[in-house]
């Protein structure tokens, strides 16, 4: 059986190589690609990313893979948004001056509601499953992530909450409408339980 390829697409703002080489561990072969042409021919697409909503919509859009990434939605071939590439996922967010997103999933971006607690949002949290999926079989019904980030989603739809977390407010922190899913923890930094996870994605992109 032929090994399940995995583009990561780089547009300047992403913990890249360690997801690269996390995906490497569960079988995959990856790549990081900045070039939509070249991505296009993955099994899969990985949309990273760290740092500021506004700056990474300008620069995914600049490189036109915003245009690979509805495309390859429209085709059912999937895709996963990790940390700010999941909220890119969205309509919109309100971090700095506000943004448009790539409006894939209903709803916004914003900062959240920690209640006291220190913001940005780091460490390990048990995120709690909302329903069986094929990127959380063997998951159990809730697992300890490792979450970095100061915005949460909002879902405007509630059947696309996969998975939600607890710091200061239970918020939606896992996606799906497949073929698209999405997770605002790190999989690729959560040890054996991030790495199951990556490696169903791989599954579900060898199924695709």
């Amino acid at each position: 059986m032929s090994a399940v390829r995995v583009a990561i697409l780089d547009y300047g703002m992403g913990n890249l190589r360690s997801v690269e080489k996390a995906l490497e561990r569960v079988g995959a072969e990856a790549g990081i690609t900045p070039d939509p042409e070249a991505a296009s021919g993955a099994d899969g697409v990985i949309l990273p990313g760290v740092g500021a909503f506004p700056k990474a919509m300008e620069r995914v859009r600049s490189a036109g893979l915003d245009e690979l990434v509805a495309s390859r939605i429209e085709q059912g071939r999937p895709v996963l948004g990790i940390c700010l590439g999941m909220q890119l996922l969205f309509e919109s967010s309100s971090e700095n001056d506000g943004a448009g997103g790539l409006r894939l999933l209903p709803g916004d971006v914003a900062p959240i509601s920690a209640n006291g607690f220190k913001v940005p949002h780091i460490g390990w949290s048990p995120v709690r499953w909302q329903h069986p999926s094929p990127l959380t079989e063997g998951l159990g019904e809730e697992t300890p992530f490792y979450f970095v980030h100061s915005f949460v989603p909002h879902p405007s739809e509630p059947a696309d909450v996969l998975g939600t977390a607890a710091y200061g407010e239970r918020f939606a922190c896992a996606v799906e409408r497949a073929p698209l899913y999405g997770a605002q923890f790190h999989p690729e930094k959560s040890s054996a339980a991030g790495l199951r996870m990556l490696e169903n994605f791989v599954g579900i992109c060898r199924a695709a």
